[in-house]
């Protein structure tokens, strides 16, 4: 039961790659258990954010990152879009780009 984890474009892996080296480390388990297991981890890892859509919740000593994702055919999980929380409330500007992008990708 084997998954791809991929990302929408080139910014957002870019994003990732650039976060503080412990939210990023965390990311990156997450990500292997999901190619793993599957995107269906649960919380406190992943949750669903409904239609389609759900969230990696990384957690490192420098703070918490969120990326989206979305899965597709093929096992494939797409990493829509990632950011560095900054409040305790994930800002609703963030949650709108990755619902835009997946419903491009839904197409």
């Amino acid at each position: 039961m084997n998954y791809t984890v991929s990302f929408y474009n080139s910014s957002v892996q870019k994003e990732i790659y650039g976060w503080p080296t412990g939210i990023y480390a965390k990311f990156l388990r997450i990500a292997e258990q999901i190619e793993i297991s599957g995107p269906n981890l649960g919380l406190p890892y992943t949750r669903a954010l409904g239609e389609g859509l759900f969230e990696i919740r990384a957690k490192g000593p420098e703070g918490i990152g969120r990326a989206f994702f979305c899965c597709v055919v093929n096992r494939e999980v797409v990493i829509l879009h990632g950011f560095i929380k900054k409040t305790q409330k994930t800002p609703q500007k963030e949650i709108q780009l990755a619902r835009k992008r997946l419903k491009y990708i839904k197409k």
